[in-house]
């Protein structure tokens, strides 16, 4: 039985961040995982964890499901702690990888999540229209291009990426709940099935 993690990065703010995108995308996830045969562990990390319960986590995995708002560019501040917390005190790593004995290792490649996969679904106010333009905000970087610190964290771990899914526009006011479910949906038959 495959096994996966699902993460909730969400972040509470009142108002503009009450979680009910995030809440109906991870119901999705779960429905669809469930659906599939995968055995599923789930960390709210908003409502609390244990580092050792994580770390543990992580090991039993096959795959990690990371879903977050994107804040200010980035992972809101208590999804970067939890990957500071449960990673700089968990065993996903033996080193940064370097030996002084064989040059050929390479900085980063000291992960011991090797083998398995990890996939980002984003929620931005942003429109997709910025990404990969050369006059758009992010100066024609790709949207995983633009949230390279977060692949660089699973990366360093060892785990290699599956398609990331993103909403956009959240704030618009005419965002289509069911179209988008569906094309996430579409995103995790292709990454899981």
């Amino acid at each position: 039985m495959k096994k996966v993690l699902i993460l909730n990065g969400h972040q509470y703010y009142k108002g503009p961040a009450n979680g009910e995108l995030t809440g109906h995308i991870i119901e999705k996830a779960k429905e669809f995982f469930s659906k599939n045969g995968f055995e599923v562990k789930y960390t709210h990390i908003e409502k609390g964890y244990d580092v050792k319960e994580e770390c543990e986590k992580f090991q039993w995995a096959d795959y990690v499901l990371l879903q977050y708002p994107v804040y200010w560019m980035g992972v809101p501040w208590i999804t970067k702690k939890y990957f500071d917390e449960s990673f700089t005190q968990g065993v996903h790593y033996e080193s940064d990888g370097r030996s002084r004995n064989d040059a050929s290792k390479r900085y980063g490649s000291g992960g011991l999540l090797k083998g398995k996969k990890y996939m980002l679904s984003l929620t931005y106010n942003c429109p997709t229209s910025e990404f990969s333009a050369k006059d758009g905000f992010f100066d024609g970087l790709s949207l995983d291009e633009a949230n390279i610190a977060t692949h660089k964290i699973f990366q360093f771990c060892g785990l290699k990426p599956l398609e990331t899914y993103s909403v956009h526009d959240i704030f618009k006011g005419d965002l289509d709940l069911d179209s988008e479910l569906k094309k996430f949906e579409s995103v995790l038959s292709k990454n899981f099935l």
